[in-house]
């Protein structure tokens, strides 16, 4: 009966621990889930022509996104970006094509709420900063900024839901 007793208890700490462990994975993957909104494929109008950003859901710790424009029959794709949630913490990749040897570079988040997106890497030559900012369901701002030679400069970009 003692021994009965204690696969009871063994098998309750088993499952209780598996339960903690869920509920802890659960929680962590509500970080990245704040940023759903970005989801979708946004226009920015240039003087150059439209440019299209495209972001999709691969996981609840991982979105993909793409930029790109249209010349002629082609796509052609600018920049590629994961935007994953590790263990210690949130982060925008980029692979931006001409640049950096086609190798990815590291931001890490700064602010990450349900509307505003901020992303850091001071070691990186220009941008330092890449943030997004949620206007309406079918409005953002996207901004590049930092410094190149010591000056500050920046880049914005409005974007407009197409799907």
């Amino acid at each position: 009966m003692h021994s009965l007793m204690k696969m009871k208890t063994l098998f309750f700490f088993t499952v209780l621990c598996f339960f903690m462990i869920l509920a802890c994975k659960a929680q962590k993957t509500k970080k990245l889930l704040k940023a759903e909104w970005l989801i979708g494929t946004w226009e920015i109008k240039t003087s150059k022509g439209e440019i299209y950003e495209s972001w999709n859901k691969n996981s609840n710790m991982e979105f993909n996104g793409k930029s790109y424009r249209f010349g002629g029959r082609d796509t052609l794709v600018l920049e590629t970006i994961r935007l994953i949630e590790e263990s210690d913490g949130i982060f925008y990749i980029p692979i931006v094509k001409n640049q950096n040897k086609g190798l990815p570079i590291r931001f890490n988040a700064k602010t990450f709420t349900e509307d505003s997106l901020l992303f850091e890497n001071q070691k990186h030559d220009f941008p330092q900063y890449i943030s997004y900012a949620k206007i309406t369901k079918d409005s953002l701002v996207a901004k590049i900024s930092g410094t190149i030679n010591g000056e500050i400069r920046s880049q914005t970009f409005k974007m407009r839901r197409v799907n």
